[in-house]
Order: structure tokens, then sequence, then C-alpha cells
């Protein structure tokens, strides 16, 4: 059942939020989507004026991991995001309802709501066998995700399953699982890869479709650009490290508990695309590299595919000047080192082989002095 509060405003205040708890998540999301600060007053506007839209999120094949990360989100809290943001009306894992009751809440939305509300999809969708792999409520996952998504003003892909089917999805992929888009192609989706996704992301698209009645612009994979334009690896903090020639060599050793770069440990930053440096997780405080790990490539396309072994570094990156392989510059700087000390000294040798020798100082008068007595 629907809210009594229409209006993002009216159910803030019922709820005790003050304005300036609103402002300053407006402020997070404008941050985010790498928007200029002058949109502030557009994206406070919009969520004012606009009516809340009806949400239903979906899970298929899936470990709940993207459910997970969003009810642990900090920038807005889930609380904020189901009742302030939406009206969040059908999602198993935390609605109260469940069996036929449940079952009667999503059909009544697809009915009542049909080209109003906003869908998220999260775990992959099984195509073997007639898609008898994942079945709720006697319908299959496939059949679920054409009616439902098919009768929605948008919808929005989470995770790397429902993206392009992730680790279900991952060879030998025996029940046939594919991501949405290649499930249902009639579709337009926007995908949020990840493993998980980062729910500041999930917030911050929502944010710009009720700003501006669009999607955020999008890459070669249909993920907004704002969150995925940029590689990890620019945004690395311990970026420095790497341009330096100074890495882990093996977990727990000098270079690991001192921060330095972690690429020699099978870290994908390199070649991988994602905000997590800038956004990060658990109310910003860190994220996987920071913590000490490497980067997987979670946001990349087929990543349990494309970027495992997990361990093993990359084989070709761009170093030193961005032409250097990255395995050489540890051994080339020590390299450089040493052949530029060996070519002073062989260089002051020569110079001092070859430089005629000191004419003996003049005696008696005029002892000292330069040309015409200067």
């Amino acid at each position: 059942m629907l809210s009594q509060f229409e209006t993002l405003p009216d159910a803030l205040r019922s709820r005790g939020v003050r304005r300036r708890q609103f402002l300053k998540f407006c402020s997070a999301m404008v941050a985010t989507l790498a928007l200029p600060d002058r949109y502030f007053g557009q994206v406070v506007a919009a969520l004012e004026a606009r009516k809340r839209p009806v949400l239903v999120w979906l899970e298929f094949q899936d470990c709940a991991g993207n459910t997970e990360s969003m009810l642990r989100s900090g920038h807005p809290t889930v609380a904020e995001t189901v009742l302030e943001l939406l009206s969040w009306e059908y999602h198993e894992t935390i609605m109260a309802g469940a069996g036929k009751q449940a079952e009667a809440v999503l059909d009544r939305m697809v009915k009542e709501h049909r080209g109003e509300y906003l869908a998220v999809v999260e775990g992959s969708i099984p195509m073997g066998d007639g898609g008898v792999y994942c079945t709720i409520g006697g319908r299959t996952a496939l059949d679920i995700a054409r009616g439902v998504c098919g009768a929605a003003k948008a919808t929005i892909a989470v995770g790397a399953c429902a993206w392009d089917g992730g680790l279900v999805a991952a060879r030998p992929n025996p029940t046939g699982a594919v991501g949405l888009e290649e499930a249902v192609p009639s579709v337009p989706v926007v995908n949020l890869g990840g493993c998980p996704h980062n729910p500041a992301n999930t917030a911050a698209v929502l944010v710009h479709y009720l700003t501006f009645g669009e999607m955020p612009a999008l890459d070669q994979y249909n993920r907004p650009l704002f969150a995925y334009g940029k590689l990890i690896h620019d945004q690395c903090e311990r970026r420095a490290h790497f341009d330096a020639g100074r890495f882990v060599q093996d977990w727990g050793d000098e270079g690991h508990r001192k921060g330095w770069c972690l690429y020699k440990m099978g870290c994908k930053g390199p070649e991988a695309t994602f905000n997590c440096p800038s956004v990060r997780w658990n109310d910003g405080t860190s994220w996987p590299v920071k913590a000490g790990h490497g980067c997987l490539g979670c946001a990349s396309h087929r990543f349990w595919d494309t970027r495992s072994p997990f361990y093993e570094r990359l084989p070709h990156v761009a170093g030193f000047g961005v032409d250097v392989p990255a395995t050489s510059i540890g051994m080339g700087l020590a390299g450089v080192v040493t052949a530029a000390t060996v070519a002073h000294a062989v260089g002051s040798a020569v110079r001092a082989k070859v430089r005629p020798e000191e004419p003996e100082p003049p005696s008696g008068e005029g002892a000292g002095q330069g040309p015409a007595g200067a």
C-alpha cells in the first residue's frame, strides 16, 4: 500500500528529518554525480517538488550481497531511501509480507502503476531448460523480468550478476545464466556493475533521474560515466608508490605495512574503472585497496572470467612515463641509478685525463695578477 505521504518534504517532516539533513544528502548526491555546484539548487527543487516514485526490487540468482550493501549504506541510509526518497513497495528481503501476499503486491504495482514505477533487478537470470533454475511463486525469473521490467518506466540492474551474469555465469555456467540486458533485450537498462554495487551510486542514479527526468550519461556497457568513467589506478591513493617503483612483494611485508602499491599482488586497478577510491564504502570510510587488498576489477565486464586469477599481476601495464612496463620499474630504477653513478664516475675520470695540467703559479713581481695586470 502506498504511503499517505505523496511528496518527499511531507515524508521528511513525518520522520522528523531536519531540512539540514536533507540538504546534506542533496550535496552528497551532487558530488557523487560529479555535477558542478550550480546544480545543487536544481537537485533540491526537483526532489522537493516531485511525487515519490514507486520502486520494486527483484531478486533472482543472487547472494543478496547488493541488498546487504544497500542496507549498510551511509549516504543515504536505507531508512532515508525507503521511507523518504522512494515509495519502496516490493523487495523480498526487507518487506513484511510473504508468499501470496507479497506476490499480490507486485502484481498490483505492475497493474496500477504501469509505465510509472522504477524497477531494480539483482541477480542473474537462468535461460537453460526454460528457466527452471530460478522460480518465484511458480513463475520463472525470465517471465517475471519480462513482465515487471517491460512495464517499468526505468530499469536498473545492480551488481555483477544482474549486469552480465556475474559469478553464476562464470564458466562452465550450468544454468545458462545471463544478465538482464541479454535476457530481456527489449528493455533499456542502466547497469551498476560491481560485486556488490555501491549504494551511493544507485542513489545518485535515482536522484539524477528525479532531477532531470532521464538517466545519466552511459558508457558502452550502459554504466553511468560518473561512476565508471575513470581508471581506479588514476584515483588511487597508492599511485605515487606505483610511479616510484615501490611495490608490495608479499602479504605482510614492510611495503605492505607502509601502504605501497599492490600491483605485483594482482591489483587490477590499472585496467579497471570505478569510483571506489572517491566514494568508498561504509559511509566513505574505506575501500579494498586502502584496506590493504588489491582491486579485483569487480566492476569490469565478466570479471569472474576475465580478471582471474585474481592474485596474478596484469601482464602489460604502462608504468613510469607511460611506456615502461610496471614489472621492470623496481629493477629499472635501481639500474638507472647504478648506470648514472657509473657514468658519472667514468665521465669524471675521462675529464680528469684530458684536462691540461695547470701551469705553475708565476713567481716574483706581478705574481697573482692576470693579463695587463688585471
